[in-house]
């Protein structure tokens, strides 16, 4: 085999080895925008991340949840609720309901408690504190959300998808230009060496 074959196969196999990890890129990044950005937005939910082992071996630290708005008339015991510490503010728990008690005067409040914990929840959650439930989680994908977390997830996932979108499609044309380079050479006649003179 010529060294002009070995080098051309050569280039083609970095060429599809390239390509192929843009590609992995790309649906890697595509993943995540679904995961963390059109999901959320289309049905009202919110991506958080776990930052403590309270609600361990189930939902360790670094776990993305997203929550969805939940009616409190359709919380069971068992759901993995999202509250507000103090109604009003930003801050939230997500921890089991293990209890929903109903008082005389009609109102509901419920008892929940860490799946890592020992002992329930001081206070009892009240309707109003309840941000909603967990619909689903992704494990450590939580530390992504938190790198892209706020207004900046609003154009980083997109411009690192358009970048490797980008990057994919120079790598298909530089590729294409390539193998037209190497068949325009394949088709050109060849150069016959000129013998060697042979004097004794």
């Amino acid at each position: 085999m010529s060294g002009r074959r070995v080098a051309r196969r050569e280039r083609g196999l970095l060429h599809a080895l390239g390509l192929g990890l843009s590609v992995g890129l790309l649906l890697l990044v595509a993943a995540l925008a679904v995961v963390l950005v059109i999901v959320p937005r289309a049905t009202g939910s919110t991506p958080l991340t776990v930052l403590t082992s309270s609600m361990e071996p189930s939902l360790p630290p670094g776990t993305l949840l997203v929550v969805r708005p939940t009616s409190t008339e359709d919380i069971r015991v068992g759901d993995v609720v999202t509250y507000q510490i103090e109604s009003g503010r930003p801050e939230v728990i997500s921890h089991r309901v293990i209890e929903i008690v109903s008082s005389t005067d009609g109102t509901t409040s419920f008892v929940t408690k860490g799946d890592n914990n020992d002992a329930a929840d001081e206070a009892a959650v009240l309707p109003v504190q309840v941000r909603g439930t967990l619909w689903y989680n992704v494990p450590w994908l939580g530390f992504v959300n938190q790198a892209v977390n706020g207004q900046a997830r609003a154009w980083i996932v997109p411009l690192l998808a358009v970048a490797l979108f980008g990057y994919a499609g120079y790598m298909i044309a530089t590729g294409l230009v390539q193998r037209r380079a190497d068949r325009r050479r394949e088709r050109a006649p060849g150069r016959r060496a000129e013998p060697a003179d042979r004097r004794p």
